[in-house]
């Protein structure tokens, strides 16, 4: 069966969101609360940051459920909520989202090490994401995307606990760090590795997002596009988190100097663009007239 996202990629680049942890605490998400709980809570919220990402040019925005396992809900008490606030999120999204726009249902990593080097197991992840993608697949997601993975096996044990129950496309970015001999994410695994690891699993599309600046993705991209014939994603930091006197985190990137590497990480060869961490809809508007002339 297509799916219209992947179906619309051959024909352009597609422009994803940016960040919405970013976004939450503007509109005073207190410091160590669950994004999640907000679903529920404050729904109002969530819909007015997905409203200005798609009016902002975004084809895609990603759900409000990054940490939305019962693993990581587990932190704040509210594993037992996990099905509920997975579909909240999705449902907030998809009501949101204009006609021809998408959504995809964010998974981010448990925070939990697999073992030798932690507590866990490949079929307790299996478990946590598979009960994490029965809320975001209930709630109408088109995709579903295994984000900013540090553990080629946990984000593995992600796509298998996805496809257990949902045939919904599984995207996965891995988050690299540069270094001199490349790129390499937390647990040392390689672009080529996890290319060839994830192509084998079945994902529909592979990529990088969170850590790197807007020019080091570009090289990032290359990187990927020789180890692998996927559609690719690319979703920068707008640069290095900085921590003012004031207590409040910035951005190293301005928002000219990080869409300044657009055109070059779209020419490496992205099917997908977005952004992370620091990025915001005027960075989403950016981005939307370059891929657009990029791809025109």
């Amino acid at each position: 069966m297509t799916n219209p996202l992947l179906e619309l990629a051959k024909t352009r680049t597609v422009l994803f969101d940016g960040a919405l942890g970013t976004m939450l605490m503007a509109k005073g998400l207190p410091v160590g609360m669950a994004p999640e709980i907000w679903n529920v809570e404050k729904p109002e919220l969530i819909r007015e940051v997905h409203a200005a990402y798609f009016a902002a040019g975004a084809d895609v925005v990603s759900t409000n459920s990054f940490g939305g396992t019962p693993m990581k809900l587990a932190a704040h008490g509210l594993e037992g909520q996990a099905y509920e606030l997975n579909y909240a999120a999705a449902r907030l999204a998809r009501e949101s989202a204009p006609p021809g726009r998408f959504v995809a249902g964010s998974i981010g990593p448990t925070g939990k090490f697999l073992k030798p080097q932690g507590p866990c197991l490949e079929q307790d992840l299996e478990a946590t994401f598979a009960d994490q993608v029965r809320g975001l697949a209930a709630g109408g997601v088109d995709v579903l995307i295994v984000e900013t993975q540090y553990d080629l096996r946990e984000a593995l044990a992600a796509v298998r606990g996805a496809r257990s129950v949902s045939e919904l496309p599984v995207f996965v970015t891995m988050t690299f760090n540069a270094k001199p001999r490349g790129f390499f994410t937390l647990m040392g695994d390689t672009v080529a590795r996890s290319a060839a690891e994830l192509e084998k699993a079945g994902v529909a599309a592979f990529g990088a997002n969170c850590t790197l600046t807007s020019d080091q993705m570009a090289a990032c991209i290359r990187a990927c596009r020789e180890a692998t014939g996927l559609p690719l994603i690319a979703q920068a930091n707008a640069g290095q988190p900085v921590l003012g006197d004031d207590g409040q985190v910035t951005y190293s990137q301005t928002r000219e100097d990080y869409v300044r590497s657009v055109p070059e990480i779209v020419r490496a060869g992205a099917s997908f663009v977005g952004g992370c961490c620091g990025t915001d809809p005027s960075f989403i508007r950016a981005m939307a007239g370059i891929v657009g002339k990029e791809t025109s």
